[in-house]
């Protein structure tokens, strides 16, 4: 058998000269870089996605609707209201579930709103209206809080007074808060994360 001449190949094709062997390099460069794009897109929208939880942290805390004024008695008395916002649980969204509650007390035309969570260790407050006047009472350590917030008794295991919010009046009638959580067992309020 004699061997193949260098103008045929086996296949009994012509084999490919200087010009094909161009073509056949831009032809895997494109490819190379075509797969390279492929591969970035979804690598690029994938670590979006990853990291989105992380982009909307420092869009909570803002300011909710939480009442109209005409919910809160005139005669200073508070009101326990439930915070209803979007809840966000890793990269789950909740839609409208209640994330938080705030005591909201009426003084005269303005609004006074504290968190519902004690200072000491994260218990929820309650009020208690049988006493004179009434007061704030946290059932876990039995720590006393005054209607403006304030310790009755400096020698209590609570670290700080009750965490005062920011309380806006909209449209004359709406009670805005700023809701926000705060470390517990901490002499100074810092804004949990």
């Amino acid at each position: 058998m004699e061997p193949p001449s260098p103008i045929s190949c086996c296949c009994g094709r012509e084999p490919l000269g200087k010009g094909g062997t161009r073509r056949s390099f831009f032809a895997q460069a494109a490819a190379v870089i075509f797969g390279a794009v492929g591969l970035l897109v979804p690598t690029m929208v994938g670590v979006v996605a990853f990291l989105n939880p992380l982009r909307q942290k420092g869009q909570e805390g803002g300011f909710r609707r939480v009442a109209s004024l005409g919910a809160l008695p005139e005669d200073g008395r508070p009101q326990k209201f439930a915070i209803i916002a979007d809840r966000v649980d890793a990269w789950n969204r909740f839609p409208n579930e209640p994330v938080g509650a705030v005591f909201l007390r009426r003084i005269g035309a303005g609004v006074q709103a504290f968190q519902v969570i004690c200072p000491h260790a994260g218990c929820s407050i309650n009020f208690d209206a049988a006493t004179s006047g009434g007061r704030f009472f946290c059932p876990c350590h039995a720590a006393s809080f005054d209607l403006s917030g304030k310790r009755l008794d400096e020698t209590s295991m609570s670290p700080r007074d009750m965490d005062a919010l920011q309380v806006e009046i909209r449209n004359n009638s709406e009670v805005w808060v700023k809701f926000e959580d705060f470390r517990t067992g901490t002499p100074q309020k810092v804004t949990q994360a």
